[in-house]
């Protein structure tokens, strides 16, 4: 017997006007494990096909390539017989029909150092609405990794900071994280990285901790990737010009509290000044880009389920970023190093 599905956001008036409805799904998330997962990266994945279209889909790959009737995932469907051009034509039916964001769980973590420990935090951060915080997080970024195991126990010292299931702060857990922020700093990083690093004030750190210890439910969860990962999935397939309605797998990361606030996010960042906004097919101000997120089962809804082969077979792709096959479903506003 099933259990009732959690989460999820209805539209809150019936949606008119310019709306397109996607199905996502992910692969690769691993909650608040971001260190230690086996995967590196997350890929999320939207689709806009319809029912009809996506059965079509997978019969085709079913019958054509010989696969399972059941449902099928990215890990047997690239090891099964004629996988290389199966995979080729799968990609090649969703060009112009899908797009994959790819969030790498470190450089998010590095993001999140920046965005709730230098800024205030916002349930828009990770995405294109807070480029300006971007150089800061690629400065450290790149310095950090070569700065061997100092790196890994900086970001580890982060982690353990920022979880949140103490009943209060902890004063050693701030300790530790600055301790660990003046190892990496006598590593001799260079300027640009050593300045975030020295930027990071304890006043306002133990301020931000003292917030998510007691629950402030206006600052976004600081280890959860999936919802920038949804937001800028909504903003690409916007486009600033319609509504977004999302059908999405259950996942337990989007509680209808983080929704609504990502939601309301959106608007405030993304409504068009008072004099653009009768701007000719713009959305109106005051108008979120997400229309809403409807929770599904995944073996209920076949458009799921494509999106969920393709956010498989994106995630285990070598060299995914170079990979020319995937190269037009990629969203070009991943969360990641733009230069590898």
């Amino acid at each position: 017997m099933r259990t009732p599905l959690q989460g999820g956001l209805p539209p809150i008036d019936a949606v008119a006007g310019a709306v397109v409805e996607i199905a996502c799904d992910e692969s690769g998330f691993s909650g608040t494990n971001l260190l230690h997962s086996t995967a590196p990266v997350i890929t999320h994945a939207g689709v806009d096909l319809d029912v009809d279209e996506a059965v079509e889909l997978i019969t085709t790959l079913r019958s054509g390539f010989r696969f399972s009737p059941h449902e099928f995932k990215s890990g047997q469907f690239l090891r099964g017989p004629g996988a290389a051009e199966a995979r080729e034509w799968f990609l090649g039916a969703l060009t112009g029909r899908a797009s994959v964001h790819l969030v790498d769980k470190e450089f998010f973590l590095v993001t999140r150092v920046v965005d709730l420990l230098l800024f205030e935090p916002v349930y828009a951060a990770g995405t294109r609405l807070t480029q300006d915080q971007r150089p800061p997080a690629l400065a450290l970024y790149r310095a950090g990794r070569s700065a061997g195991g100092d790196w890994d126990v900086f970001l580890g010292a982060f982690v353990d900071l920022v979880r949140t299931k103490r009943r209060q702060p902890d004063p050693r857990a701030v300790q530790r994280f600055f301790a660990a922020r003046d190892a990496l700093l006598g590593t001799g990083l260079g300027t640009p990285a050593a300045a975030v690093l020295t930027a990071l004030d304890p006043t306002h750190v133990w301020a931000v901790v003292t917030r998510l210890d007691n629950e402030d439910r206006s600052i976004p969860p600081p280890l959860e990737p999936m919802l920038p990962a949804l937001a800028e999935t909504v903003l690409s397939w916007s486009g600033g010009r319609r509504q977004v309605l999302v059908t999405h797998d259950e996942q337990s990361a989007l509680t209808a509290d983080r929704l609504t606030r990502l939601r309301q996010a959106l608007t405030d960042h993304c409504g068009p000044p008072a004099a653009d906004a009768d701007q000719a097919g713009a959305l109106p101000a005051g108008t979120s880009p997400l229309a809403g997120l409807v929770m599904v089962d995944s073996r209920d809804d076949p458009r799921v389920q494509v999106a969920d082969l393709l956010a498989g077979v994106a995630r285990r792709s070598p060299g995914i970023v170079e990979d020319a096959l995937l190269q037009p479903l990629l969203s070009p506003t991943s969360l990641r190093d733009p230069e590898g």
